[in-house]
């Protein structure tokens, strides 16, 4: 039976307030729909069975982005994921230009994809992502620039 500190409405609530959010960081992690939507689902029902108690709304979202990261690793090193070959998947997006960075996006490296989303979508700064990512903020600015820098080029390789 799961344990309930917090009336529905509450769960309710939260999971309105930051489901996109951890959809979003899943997606970008996992790079498919259906092992975003798995994830999603595995951290808000963590979420509800722990019942965690936080110190204030930040806490909260560190919670929940940590635990979403926690998941994306989860499924990468799992023995099931080795032996499974990805599908393609076509997604709607408004412009091109979003399908384009999307894509460019996905093929940066893990910790890379990480801080963009964190920094540019979820609009955390290099502290907060350093105590999420639990890596120095140094090393946080550092993935930041090589992504920025990363993108840049491959962008720029596109449009010429």
């Amino acid at each position: 039976m799961i344990k309930s500190l917090r009336t529905d409405d509450c769960i309710d609530e939260v999971i309105s307030q930051y489901s996109a959010m951890v959809y979003r960081l899943a997606l970008s992690q996992t790079k498919n729909s259906s092992d975003a939507d798995d994830i999603f689902q595995d951290v808000f029902l963590r979420y509800i069975k722990n019942a965690p108690n936080f110190d204030s709304e930040e806490h909260r979202k560190a919670w929940l982005i940590r635990v979403t990261l926690n998941c994306c690793k989860n499924l990468w090193n799992s023995s099931w994921r080795k032996q499974t070959t990805e599908l393609d998947e076509s997604l709607a997006f408004e412009t091109p230009e979003q399908y384009e960075l999307y894509h460019t996006i996905c093929s940066l490296p893990k910790n890379y994809r990480a801080v963009i989303q964190l920094f540019y979508y979820e609009d955390l700064s290099i502290e907060q992502i350093s105590q999420i990512l639990k890596a120095k903020p140094a090393t946080v600015r550092t993935w930041l620039t090589r992504a920025r820098g990363l993108l840049k080029e491959q962008l720029k390789g596109e449009i010429d």
